[in-house]
């Protein structure tokens, strides 16, 4: 048994000899694989180490914070409600009305009590009040509003000065800036946020109407109204809308600039309402399908598509293929670019505009001339009429139809009305200007049927009656 055991041992020491011999031999040498010291130097945080070094220059938000609080107010809104109609409603009568309580915030501009805040939060409203961050109550008078801008201007009467909120030029944000939201989100008293400007001349219309500051700051229900400052604490805009599906803050808030804000209340104040200056194109923005459709080397601008007659553009010779690049030397892309800026001007103002024509960059001055033209329901958009309109369709008195309404146009090329056309009254009140003709659609009720009179091309009298 032992030679046995023996024999097995010197056996499998004898392969283990000649397996090693052989790998040494024959077999080829492979490296080692193992991390680099170069690899791991890669993570040692080696600029940021001097970054760290500057924290301490972040932006300081306490003073703003601090002489904005105060200046930001809360505004309740009280108006008589019926409700949505119910199907109890046609057994047991429609329900009397009742109050019913919406919020939201306002901005102090000066001592002596006026208020900004945005249209909506003070539409329809029967009573108003106004609550300080110092939990004083004061009832506020609505001095006028504008549904375009979504701005109103409110009066308190306190029995002291009162802290108050210095403007800034919009124009001289940066996109990137340090902003701080304040406002009264979920009826909570002044409460501040921060966040970026995110991007300037934001329309949410998709009609190239409006042009708001976009921010990342957190803007909520009751935000409405307040103020977006920078980090002096001026006031760079009136917080307005959020985008969310929820209706809460998800990422993205909007503001209207400042400029135009002050424009609109300093003419309630001066003039009872909003006085705006119309340059008289008819466009849109520029981008690579539409260039390519009008065989033009441009992607940026606004196109002029058509001039209005006798307005400012028409007298200064701007013409249809024109692309505006600037305005006032601030670079024109996009047309909510020049309605921001068009937005902060009157009527008799003059703009610079920069144009590309046929290539060739020229420099225009442009006189901006009142609105004298209206969307009039179911027909199209109305002018105020020449003498020489009135003469050739011998008329006494009249607005000019110069665009029918898209939906419509059929309807009216049939019956001889087109472009041109006379509207002689409304509701058989004779119109002789568009102010006319927007106070009588604006006092008419909506169960009240819409009579037109108007001289069609071929000269006849024609009414038409719409229910």
């Amino acid at each position: 048994m032992k030679k046995i055991i023996t024999l097995v041992i010197v056996s499998a020491l004898g392969g283990i000899f000649t397996l090693g011999a052989y790998k040494l031999m024959f077999e080829e040498e492979k490296p080692i694989i193992a991390s680099s010291p170069e690899t791991q130097a890669t993570f040692l945080p080696t600029r940021n180490v001097g970054n760290l070094m500057y924290s301490n220059e972040a932006p300081d938000f306490t003073a703003a914070a601090e002489n904005t609080v105060n200046a930001v107010v809360h505004v309740k809104n009280v108006t008589m409600s019926s409700g949505e109609t119910s199907f109890q409603d046609f057994f047991y009568g429609r329900r009397s009305p009742h109050p019913q309580v919406g919020t939201g915030s306002g901005v102090i501009i000066n001592a002596d009590g006026y208020i900004i805040t945005n249209n909506h939060v003070i539409k329809n409203a029967q009573e108003l009040s106004v609550t300080l961050n110092n939990n004083k109550t004061y009832n506020a008078e609505l001095i006028g509003a504008d549904a375009k801008t979504d701005i109103a201007l409110l009066k308190i009467e306190a029995d002291t000065e009162l802290p108050f909120v210095t403007f800034s030029d919009s124009d001289n944000a940066k996109i990137g800036e340090w902003v701080l939201a304040v406002g009264n989100p979920f009826n909570l008293t002044s409460t501040v946020t921060a966040g970026i400007i995110s991007a300037k001349s934001r329309d949410l219309s998709g009609a190239s109407t409006q042009s708001f500051i976009q921010t990342d700051a957190a803007v909520n229900p009751g935000n409405s109204g307040g103020a977006l400052v920078n980090t002096n604490g001026e006031l760079v805009g009136i917080n307005t809308a959020i985008s969310s599906q929820t209706g809460s803050y998800i990422g993205y808030s909007f503001a209207v600039p400042s400029n135009i804000a002050k424009k609109v209340i300093e003419d309630i104040m001066e003039y009872g309402n909003v006085q705006n200056g119309i340059l008289g194109i008819q466009g849109g923005d520029l981008n690579s399908d539409l260039a390519e459709q009008l065989d033009i080397d441009e992607t940026e601008g606004v196109y002029v598509g058509s001039v209005v007659e006798g307005s400012g553009a028409d007298k200064a010779g701007l013409q249809k293929g024109d692309i505006i690049k600037e305005i006032d030397n601030k670079e024109v892309s996009k047309f909510s670019d020049l309605t921001g800026h068009l937005n902060a001007k009157r009527p008799n103002d003059i703009v610079r505009l920069k144009l590309s024509r046929d290539g060739e960059l020229k420099t225009v001055s442009v006189t901006l001339a009142k609105n004298d033209t209206y969307v009039m329901p179911l027909v199209g958009r109305v002018k105020n009429t020449s003498q020489a309109d009135l003469k050739k369709f011998k008329a006494k008195n009249g607005v000019k139809i110069t665009q029918l309404n898209d939906e419509y146009a059929g309807y009216w090329e049939k019956n001889g009305v087109v472009k041109g056309c006379i509207i002689t009254a409304i509701n058989d009140e004779p119109v002789y200007s568009i102010d006319d003709v927007k106070n009588l659609i604006k006092n008419r009720s909506s169960y009240d049927a819409l009579r037109i009179e108007l001289i069609n091309i071929d000269g006849e009298i024609e009414r038409y009656n719409f229910r």
